[in-house]
């Protein structure tokens, strides 16, 4: 199954890409993805703790499942004024 998984503010910078598509094997979760991506880019290690991940377009945990062509998008915590 492919997975397009999207960088946001910091974590975009961090990772030095806007998204990147990655193969997981049928049946994986959002934390089979995480796990793939905290790999490839140990970069992200200091957002991990503030990062929200949304599912095509929905927050979910690590433990929603996954489909082919999913997007999962990491989103570290923002700030206004």
């Amino acid at each position: 199954m492919n997975v397009t998984v999207l960088f946001f503010a910091q974590a975009r910078d961090r990772a030095k890409c806007a998204s990147q598509t990655i193969d997981v094997p049928a049946g994986s979760r959002v934390s089979d993805v995480l796990a793939h991506v905290k790999r490839e880019h140990p970069e992200l290690e200091p957002l991990w703790p503030h990062l929200a991940v949304a599912l095509d377009g929905k927050l979910v945990t690590s433990d929603a499942a996954v489909s082919d062509r999913a997007e999962l998008a990491l989103l570290p915590p923002v700030s206004g004024g």
